[in-house]
This record gives C-alpha cells, structure tokens and sequence, in this order.
C-alpha cells in the first residue's frame, strides 16, 4: 500500500498506471490482479488502511488520557499530527488525491471526515450550547490547514501547527476571547 501512496504522491492518481504500481511494490502483475481488481481498488485499499491506522492512534492516545476533555483533543490532534508528519505521502494521498481521485475515492473521503468528526464529538464537552455543524466546521478547517500544508511539501512539520490548530478546535468551547475596541 505503501507504493499507492508513494505513487500518488509523486505524480498523482491520474497519472499513475498498474505498470508504475507492480514495479514499485515488486510484485508481479498477475499477483496484484489476484488481490485487486484494479488501480482504484488499490487506492481505495491503501486509503481505507490509512484511515483505519490514524484514527486507531488517535482513539489510543484520548482513551490514554484523563478525563479532562481538553488533554484528550490535545492527545488526539497530536496523534495526527505526528501521522500526517511521519508519512507525508500517505497524507498527501488521503488528503489531497482522495478529494477527486475517483468517485469511490471522494465517498470514503467524507466517511473519514464524518469519522474524525465523530471522534471529536465523542471527546468535546457535550450540550455546549454551539451549533449541531461545529465538530464538523473544526474538522474541516483542520483538514484545510493541513491540505495547504502538504500541496506547499511541508508535511513533515504538521506537528509545528498544534499550538495554533489546538487554539483553533479548543476556542468554541472556552469562549472566543473578546476583540479590544
């Protein structure tokens, strides 16, 4: 799977081919039609996996935790962080080629976007008085910093964002400070 990412990271969905695939995962063609049907079964394998490994690290550090909803959005958001900076191609592939690799491709996107919405849900205050979308409205702006960051080749230093995307989920549930006149 590591080769879907790699692939896609380097040239993009489009661009690569079962060829480019066989030859960077060493495998012969015959045996990767054996396990998949195709280059977006692949994809989609490797996407799937992806989401399963960094949302598995993110519900391990939040249970790892206190009780303190604070320290579990900290310990979560840094989880990802560190996923997204230790494999700048698999980040890349979920965040940025996923968007319109293929339909399929888009569909688990927003069911992995709905999910780490329902891990910040699980682990926020509850009855905040906030609107119903603010989990989703977070997630979004955290997946939109980190895009930007990954299109400019910086993946590596997602972690350099957590004082200010923690700031950024935390500030609806303690009270956006007030302007100065």
């Amino acid at each position: 799977m590591d080769a879907m990412a790699e692939l896609t990271a380097e040239q993009g969905y489009e661009a690569t081919k079962i060829a480019d695939i066989v030859r960077r995962a060493g495998v012969a063609r015959k045996t990767l039609y054996d396990n998949f049907d195709g280059k977006e079964e692949v994809f989609l394998g490797a996407f799937d996996s992806a989401v399963t490994e960094v949302a598995a690290r993110i519900e391990e550090s939040c249970v790892g935790v206190a009780d303190e909803w604070v320290d579990r959005i900290a310990a979560g958001l840094r989880a990802f962080l560190t996923f997204i900076a230790e494999n700048p191609a698999t980040a890349r592939m979920c965040l940025i080629e996923a968007v319109s690799a293929t339909p399929a491709a888009s569909a688990r996107y927003d069911d992995a976007m709905d999910r780490f919405v329902d891990l910040l849900r699980v682990n926020a205050p509850a009855d905040t008085g906030l609107p119903d979308t603010i989990e989703e409205t977070l997630v979004g702006g955290v997946a939109w910093i980190l895009n930007q960051k990954i299109r400019r080749g910086e993946a590596e230093q997602a972690l350099d964002l957590m004082p200010e995307l923690l700031d950024f989920i935390l500030s609806p549930y303690q009270g956006v400070a007030k302007l100065k006149p």
